[in-house]
């Protein structure tokens, strides 16, 4: 029998075991989950909440795509590579990833395995030999075969993170231990790969291949018009490669990354220098603004979304809807050049023509809420989301007008919105009534009688030295459970509590600041505050 001959009688002895006869037989015995007909993803995107604005809502669509014209990518899961590090989080995900593409294989997805530079090793293998008889399409798009570095709309946009150093993670020794371990083993170390990690099945049905006319001709061939894109570098391959997300968006097919299945080179050394993990965050956040949606792996298999062990950092939800103050641009460069360092960061901005939160779900998965908002009604869905989190008992950090976030002065909310009354008395112990005038600078000064943990807070803090720029808010007096840590006063008025923290009756803590001006953000002794809460806030 020719090779091709064996290919072919491999592929429909494998189709009939697949979804023939057998299965009927072999569903009863190993619990078979009948296959799906279509996938109803929720895909995530990024629209401006302005025009050049900056500033992005994270917003959903629910799509149907039916499984017969859905292909997968799997892009540069090598079995090596130079830097150590991202070895290890190829062993990590692959497992996982395996899983993913099992499940979509199962129910009819074409699988397309692109490990770079490692046609040699698949040479006889039937999903290579698969590719390569497939028919070339009649019209290739041009430059097919050639890396895309940018789209035509990415001209004056920068990029997130400075990888210009290659992104190698690994530490100096850790890395050379490595490269020498390489050369042992008889591999190049600036590169190492052979194959596709074994982690990974290739399945006699599936097509290897690193070739962008190949891989465009297998989907054309096989009517394809959806891609999931998964695999590494997020930063270079998948975005760049001949079958990277820009190749595939540009020349017209229906695509989406599958973000908690991939992984960047990024050095935390470089450039905004923050966390590797974030770094992968930002670069997940410009495909969703400028190249396309994205998904996570636990749409297909259930579940959470995967996350790396040494993923640690705690997430927070920063939301901001107020006009007043300005926090939307302040608060969002404080998460971006403080938190990012540690901390997993999602932003919600308040829609004023629809009077929501846009990517608020984001709660649902949060370790803490730093919040901003003024005298905004919710959407009832919204306002239970606000009220699950409160109850679970985790941290919420206010800034300003927190204290009245979902309150109004007088009269009802808007029909299909919800307000909630004693919010300041619920969630932060508070008393707010009103505001002086505006003009004194606020004096400030440490409470006494602080607990070392209360202390904790004011760490690395001189209180006296800056001041509150805002208007003094009247607030007094305090609930019982409340211990205040900062006062403040003006001239010829009685003194207010400026900063506390409250033990609320669901059991959670929450810390509270009527500071939160514009101008407060340039002082270092309020940022060092709200980072010293922000840290305390997620202290088990």
């Amino acid at each position: 029998m020719c090779e091709l001959s064996k290919v072919k009688f491999q592929i429909v002895t494998h189709r009939m075991i697949r979804s023939g006869f057998l299965l009927f037989f072999f569903g009863f015995m190993f619990n078979y989950t009948e296959a799906k007909d279509s996938w109803d993803f929720q895909l995530r995107y990024r629209v401006e909440t302005a025009p050049q604005s900056n500033r992005f809502h994270a917003l959903t669509k629910q799509e149907s795509w039916n499984t017969a014209q859905t292909a997968v990518i799997v892009c540069d899961m090598w079995d090596s590579h130079h830097c150590f590090q991202s070895v290890q989080r190829v062993n990590e995900i692959a497992p996982r990833m395996n899983e993913v593409i099992r499940r979509l294989r199962d129910d009819g997805a074409i699988i397309i395995h692109a490990p770079s530079s490692c046609m040699d090793f698949y040479a006889e293998h039937p999903a290579r030999i698969h590719a390569m008889k497939t028919p070339r399409a009649t019209q290739l798009p041009p430059g097919i075969d050639e890396w895309c570095r940018k789209l035509t709309l990415e001209e004056k946009l920068s990029f997130p993170i400075d990888d210009s150093d290659g992104g190698e993670d690994d530490q100096p020794e850790e890395h050379k231990k490595w490269a020498e371990e390489l050369v042992r083993s008889g591999l190049n170390p600036k590169a190492p790969w052979k194959r596709q990690t074994p982690l990974i099945e290739i399945d006699a049905e599936d097509y290897v291949s690193d070739k962008g006319s190949e891989i465009w001709s297998v989907l054309e061939h096989q009517g394809i018009q959806n891609v999931l894109l998964m695999g590494v570098h997020t930063n270079f391959c998948v975005l760049g490669r001949p079958f990277g997300l820009r190749n595939l968006v540009r020349n017209g097919k229906n695509v989406a990354l599958v973000r908690d299945m991939t992984d960047t080179m990024y050095n935390p050394a470089m450039p905004p220098k923050v966390n590797h993990f974030s770094g992968t965050d930002l670069v997940v956040e410009y495909i969703e603004k400028w190249i396309c949606p994205t998904i996570t792996s636990d749409q297909i298999v259930g579940g959470s979304p995967f996350r790396f062990q040494n993923d640690k950092r705690p997430e927070v939800v920063v939301v901001m809807a107020e006009p007043e103050y300005k926090t939307e641009v302040s608060l969002t460069n404080y998460a971006i050049t403080q938190l990012l360092k540690d901390y997993r960061v999602s932003l919600v901005y308040g829609r004023e023509s629809e009077g929501d939160l846009p990517g608020l779900e984001s709660l649902d998965s949060a370790d803490l809420l730093l919040l901003s908002v003024r005298r905004r009604p919710l959407p009832k869905g919204e306002m239970t989301r606000v009220r699950k989190f409160v109850e679970s008992g985790k941290p919420i950090l206010g800034i300003r007008t927190a204290n009245h976030a979902f309150s109004l002065r007088s009269g009802q909310p808007p029909a299909g919105r919800e307000v909630w009354g004693r919010w300041d008395q619920e969630v932060f112990g508070g008393n707010y009534t009103n505001h002086h005038g505006a003009g004194p600078t606020v004096e400030l000064r440490p409470a006494s009688d602080l607990t070392e943990a209360e202390q904790a807070i004011l760490e690395g803090v001189d209180v006296e030295k800056w001041k509150g720029y805002g208007s003094l808010y009247q607030v007094s007096p305090l609930l019982p459970s409340t211990k205040v840590l900062i006062v403040g006063n003006i001239p010829d008025k009685p003194q207010e509590p400026i900063a506390w923290i409250y033990r609320r009756t669901d059991g959670g803590k929450s810390f509270y600041t009527s500071l939160g001006h514009i101008d407060d953000f340039s002082q270092e002794g309020f940022i060092r505050l709200l980072n010293n809460a922000v840290a305390w806030g997620v202290q088990k």
